[in-house]
């Protein structure tokens, strides 16, 4: 079995798969705060006593301490369980419940008024864009998809003028959904950069 839960947001999410990688029980819960509290419990109820052979985990980028309690949890379990542990991305699970078609962008509010942004293939969720870490009016100019979906999805649209905005947050029961690339990545917190290019300093 394969479980996957995600501690990135407000939400705190969890699903469990099947070996054919059908999604046999979920959790979805916006609690704000509290994920230490909440998260095993959710995961306890879900199992009813049966172990995971693998654990995705959402990486972020997101919330600093939601991440590391996911991180914290997910180690813990896979030592425990002798389960292979691999990590998601955390916008690519929000792009996943927009259910959108074309070209999407997921924004999700950061640290010091910034915001995690990033542009996916609605279709096949795979990256169109690196991932960024900017102010609203700087991750306006790198974003050209008019759908934004997360968090910080209204400041985006409100910096550039023009676009739709959905609030949205991850589900884990779409983790399976990921390209592999995004569902295998190293479980340890995701790190945005800002662009390569930048205003010259006057000599």
């Amino acid at each position: 079995m394969i479980l996957a839960f995600d501690t990135s947001s407000a939400a705190c999410t969890a699903a469990l798969f099947d070996g054919d990688g059908r999604c046999v029980a979920r959790q979805n819960e916006q609690i704000g705060r509290g994920h230490s509290e909440r998260l095993v419990p959710m995961i306890g109820e879900m199992l009813d006593g049966r172990r995971a052979d693998r654990i995705i985990v959402g990486v972020g980028p997101g919330s600093f301490t939601g991440i590391r309690v996911g991180l914290a949890a997910a180690h813990g379990l896979a030592i425990g369980w002798g389960a292979e542990l691999s990590g998601a991305s955390s916008l690519a699970l929000i792009a996943a419940r927009a259910g959108a078609d074309g070209p999407l962008a997921a924004a999700v509010i950061g640290g010091h008024g910034e915001l995690f942004v990033q542009e996916f293939d609605g279709a096949t969720l795979e990256p169109r864009s690196e991932l960024y870490n900017l102010p609203p009016g700087e991750a306006a100019a790198v974003t050209r998809s008019a759908l934004v979906v997360g968090s910080g999805a209204r400041q985006l649209v409100d910096a550039r003028g023009w676009g739709e905005a959905r609030d949205a947050f991850p589900s884990a029961a779409d983790a399976l959904a990921l390209p592999d690339a995004l569902r295998t990545l190293d479980p340890k917190p995701v790190y945005a950069r800002a662009p390569d290019a930048r205003a010259l300093e006057p000599a």
